[in-house]
């Protein structure tokens, strides 16, 4: 089966490798490369990084226009394939493609279509997520489910960690919808169900800005689900401090920390079985793990030895602030 891939991000990389595995891949479509860095240096996309270790032919056009379906039809390709690429695809592509395209979603569809399901899944505190594989439709992550495996989840994921292994879940499903479609052996098709449709938009740097009123677990979601970008930040005497690592502290309040005259982002202790304890608008957050923006990654220990003040400091307060 002649494959016209489509994908950009690491998340879409296992799948390219199982489909070109399997079957002939007769073109990568990935964005164009994009300044990044410092030097703001042109870089490649993941999957056109791994496109070339393959020494398959990576199409980046600006635009889907009609050069590009002219490049297309010239590949002639049975079926597209798309994880994680990001654009709408124009049914004049569609048609060319006899058997259509199929598309990598990383949720449970028909909840959480859009960009950033996994991100969604860990904020909404889901007990479970997945993958689905769908067909290509006119609109983003509506098309009927071909197949769908579920994956539990225990609580302390991050996007970073969710997203290799649904990544590879993603592209173990595919492989086996690929082998099917090029057998020619029938799938049960099923229509997704619009009443339970939920949707989760692109996240963009303020997302993780801590509101310390948020109840401590809403606070300890973000902070995996905001890793590895944008990460989640509060303020510390005028400087950015990301929050890496934290925990819902167990316990109530400490009868030495007494709630008259706090608020959210008061850091109320260093206790050596927990970290940071940082008051929120409903219980105590734990943080464990932290930085100031541009300096190193340190272990809340090492943090407070070089930044004792930390301690009785209200965080997300403006410099000057009390």
């Amino acid at each position: 089966m002649r494959i016209l891939f489509a994908g950009t991000p690491a998340l879409a990389v296992p799948s390219l490798m199982k489909a070109a595995h399997a079957h002939e891949v007769v073109g990568v479509l990935t964005s164009p490369d994009q300044p990044a860095g410092r030097g703001r240096a042109l870089a490649s996309s993941p999957v056109k990084l791994a496109a070339e270790t393959l020494a398959l032919h990576v199409l980046q056009p600006q635009k889907l226009d009609e050069a590009f379906l002219d490049q297309v039809k010239s590949l002639a390709p049975d079926i597209l394939v798309v994880a994680a690429y990001g654009r709408i695809f124009r049914q004049s592509l569609l048609a060319l493609l006899q058997m259509g395209g199929i598309n990598v979603h990383p949720s449970l569809l028909p909840r959480f279509r859009g960009p950033s399901p996994i991100t969604a899944a860990i904020l909404a505190g889901d007990s479970e997520t997945g993958v689905t594989i769908q067909k290509v439709a006119r609109k983003f992550d509506t098309g009927d489910i071909l197949a769908q495996e579920r994956f539990p989840l225990k609580g302390d994921e991050t996007t970073a960690t969710l997203s290799e292994v649904l990544a590879v879940r993603g592209a173990e499903l595919l492989a086996g919808v690929l082998a099917d479609l090029a057998a020619g052996k029938p799938r049960t098709v099923r229509a997704q169900e619009e009443t339970e449709a939920t949707y989760c938009h692109t996240i963009q740097k303020d997302d993780g800005v801590i509101r310390w009123e948020e109840p401590a677990e809403v606070i300890e979601r973000k902070v995996r689900a905001f890793d590895p970008w944008p990460r989640a930040s509060t303020r510390l005497a005028g400087e950015t401090l990301l929050l890496l690592k934290s925990h819902v502290y167990p316990d109530t309040l400490p009868a030495e920390y007494p709630r008259g005259g706090r608020a959210p982002g008061d850091v109320l202790a260093a206790e050596k079985d927990h970290g940071l304890l940082v008051l929120t608008g409903r219980g105590i957050l734990s943080v464990e793990r932290l930085q100031l923006q541009f300096k190193k990654p340190l272990d809340w220990r090492s943090f407070v030895n070089g930044h004792p003040a930390i301690v009785e400091t209200r965080l997300g307060a403006r410099a000057g602030d009390t």
